[in-house]
């Protein structure tokens, strides 16, 4: 069974704003804000929703990015990830229960804290471009494989 959730990457000219997630899945990696679908939810407005909840800000314009699909060796079901590119906001960063969020200049954004699959589709969504892919992830949490189509 899929399951739906969303991405959403904040940047402007130079710098890309990332959160440290707090607990839950994921605790302890840098990331872009998102989570789940709730039901009746469209798939926009929970982009929206999660962006708040969890930085602070009021997404006023974001685009489609892709979509990537994740899944792990022993477990069922995909993770059905819908990015989105955030170039307009307001509001004022603020860390929540979930997330601790931190700007870093493109040329310092720390991948090895991250995970693995975000250095391969991360570069090219900052530039602009839509990401289709998928990546399964071993029980290391190491990718034992992946396809990536990027789009100009």
């Amino acid at each position: 069974m899929n399951k739906l959730l969303t991405l959403c990457v904040i940047a402007e000219p130079g710098r890309v704003l990332l959160g440290m997630k707090k607990r839950g899945f994921g605790a302890g990696k840098w990331n872009g804000f998102g989570g789940k679908v709730s039901e009746g939810e469209s798939i926009e407005d929970a982009a929206i929703r999660e962006v708040t909840e969890e930085c602070g800000l009021v997404v006023e314009s974001m685009d489609a990015a892709g979509i990537l699909e994740f899944t792990f060796e022993g477990q069922e079901g995909i993770l059905e990830v819908h990015l989105f590119r955030v170039d307009r906001w307001s509001g004022t960063v603020a860390e929540s229960e979930e997330m601790r969020p931190q700007w870093f200049a493109i040329g310092d954004i720390p991948y090895s804290e991250m995970w693995p699959d975000d250095a391969f589709w991360l570069p090219a969504c900052l530039d602009g471009k839509t990401c289709n892919g998928a990546f399964h992830f071993a029980p290391d949490g190491s990718i034992a494989e992946q396809t990536l189509t990027i789009i100009e």
